[in-house]
């Protein structure tokens, strides 16, 4: 217990427990702006969650089993969140017409206009972190993309669309390359939701 990054005698001495307890401060920031849009809206976060992501996201992503990979909880939970939505006429379900069992999931057009007033609940996180210098922010992104994908490998984030993960993506020596878009990738290039994006067979590549 006394090892916990949340006990202040070891993590002031823990360089590692100060970040997880820093990460951890961060993604309440992330929380409370979800409520408080959410709030204002009349959606609980993840409903809120799942119009956004469906407005952004090819069909194939925008259903219940993906959507519960995507946000880490249980296809119940994410049923009953579809239901309110569909009961407000903010989704419709595109049924498949090869499995009945199985649909898409729609905006309508109230749906996209609750989405005009949603997407952009973040801005005030992202202007704190648009206030960082370049070498930060470069820095800042590497330490978060190379921590998203050790996550995935160990099983803890189910699903990822970055590079690292793609089978387009290779690495030799010192260099990233695309092989879809034929181009060199800096750091900064490398994607963390990557609409092309193909998994691999084997491991991610670091």
């Amino acid at each position: 217990m006394k090892q916990s990054a949340f006990n202040p005698e070891h993590q002031n001495n823990d360089l590692p427990s100060k970040i997880v307890a820093g990460l951890e401060r961060i993604s309440e920031v992330f929380k409370f702006l979800l409520w408080e849009k959410a709030k204002v809206i009349g959606l609980s976060p993840i409903q809120m969650q799942i119009i956004i992501f469906v407005a952004f996201h090819k069909d194939d992503l925008c259903n219940v089993s993906h959507l519960a990979n995507e946000f880490n909880i249980t296809k119940p939970t994410i049923s009953d969140a579809l239901k309110v939505l569909e009961k407000k006429n903010l989704i419709i379900k595109d049924i498949s017409s090869k499995d009945s069992r199985s649909y898409t999931i729609k905006l309508t057009d109230k749906g996209h206009e609750v989405l005009s007033k949603i997407y952009n609940f973040s801005a005030p996180l992202r202007d704190e972190v648009n206030a960082l210098t370049s070498i930060e922010l470069e820095s800042l992104y590497a330490a978060i993309s190379h921590l998203i994908i050790q996550l995935h490998q160990n099983e803890i984030l189910k699903i990822q669309r970055t590079c690292f993960t793609c089978r387009f993506y290779e690495k030799n020596d010192n260099s990233e390359y695309c092989n879809l878009l034929q181009q060199n990738l800096k750091r900064r290039d490398i994607r963390l939701d990557c609409p092309e994006h193909e998994e691999r067979t084997n491991q991610a590549v670091l």
